[in-house]
């Protein structure tokens, strides 16, 4: 049985908080592409900057496939990941432009966001493809789970989706800038980490997920949805 209370108990098809969401969602990906120009260490795990935040987006991208479904989230994927590129594309291009006379911190910007474009199509590639990986695992274990064990759902799809992320994105960002022992090293830190929040946030999620199916009534399975990611139309 497709059990699909967007269509039964929300008729009007128009969500409360679905677009604060979306843009919360947005904002931690294009912050955290900013904040990856630094490695930080914090006690004994090294780790880009943006590790710090990017964990975030995969627990919105578990509450969106969770509570409205693939579908929507799969939009949301998408809005993201034209944002990231239309920021990196507009950075680059203010670097190659001439500074203004008197204006001296052009290798200071260049240095820092002048790092911004390989890290944006670093992340991109990897947020495209652990971000679906995390929705599309997801969305195939509530079904298999009946929509129970919420726990088991939001984990297992982020050792996925995030093992997936984490390997594409500090590969390409990273290896021939940093020697291959500390590109191994950020891999494994990055990895734990973004786990490690994950698990600790779990209460969290469940509190969210609740009042949005509560306040939005919907409760969506995916018993029929189309999980091409590139059917951004569907």
């Amino acid at each position: 049985m497709n059990i699909n209370f967007n269509q039964e108990m929300n008729t009007s098809g128009r969500y409360r908080y679905f677009d604060l969401i979306t843009g919360l969602f947005v904002a931690v990906l294009l912050i955290s592409n900013i904040a990856s120009s630094k490695i930080v260490q914090i006690w004994k795990f090294t780790f880009d900057g943006g590790t710090i935040l990017f964990p975030l987006s995969y627990i919105f991208g578990d509450i969106l496939t969770e509570v409205y479904g693939y579908r929507k989230s799969r939009r949301v994927i998408w809005i993201g990941f034209f944002c990231a590129l239309l920021m990196s594309l507009t950075l680059g291009l203010i670097g190659l432009i001439r500074p203004a006379s008197g204006w001296e911190f052009q290798e200071a910007y260049m240095r820092i966001l002048g790092q911004t474009p390989r890290i944006v199509t670093a992340s991109l590639i990897a947020y495209f493809a652990g971000e679906f990986s995390n929705s599309y695992v997801l969305a195939k274990m509530k079904i298999v789970t009946k929509g129970k064990w919420l726990f088991t759902r939001t984990i297992g799809s982020t050792i996925v989706g995030e093992g997936i992320d984490t390997i594409i994105f500090v590969i390409i960002a990273f290896l021939g800038v940093y020697t291959n022992s500390l590109v191994l090293l950020i891999i494994i830190s990055n990895y734990i980490f973004k786990v490690s929040l994950e698990i600790i946030f779990t209460p969290l999620t469940y509190k969210i997920v609740g009042f949005l199916k509560r306040t939005e009534k919907v409760d969506w399975f995916d018993y029929k949805t189309n999980f091409n990611p590139f059917s951004f139309f569907d």
